[in-house]
């Protein structure tokens, strides 16, 4: 599956994206980040507080439990604020 970065996750992580295949056992947005957090110490400052960043499974807002499977595109981004 093809993850996605903006902002400043991408900023600390040090790459726009990346194609990944998580193992069987990660089933939900949760479960990636946790998978992501051990995968370097890049990941481990990008996810360090999880509820802060966001996620959007094929372009659609998504919260920590939304399943993965099956899914092309995940992005993750800092809250957005709008005027």
């Amino acid at each position: 599956m093809k993850l996605v970065y903006f902002a400043w996750v991408r900023e600390r992580i040090g790459r726009p994206e990346e194609e990944l295949t998580p193992p069987p056992a990660v089933a939900t947005v949760a479960d990636l980040v946790t998978w992501l957090r051990g995968r370097g110490e890049e990941y481990a400052y990008a996810f360090a507080d999880p509820d802060v960043v966001r996620a959007a499974v094929d372009r659609v807002h998504a919260k920590a439990d939304a399943p993965i499977a099956g899914a092309g595109e995940i992005a993750f981004f800092p809250p957005m604020t709008g005027g």
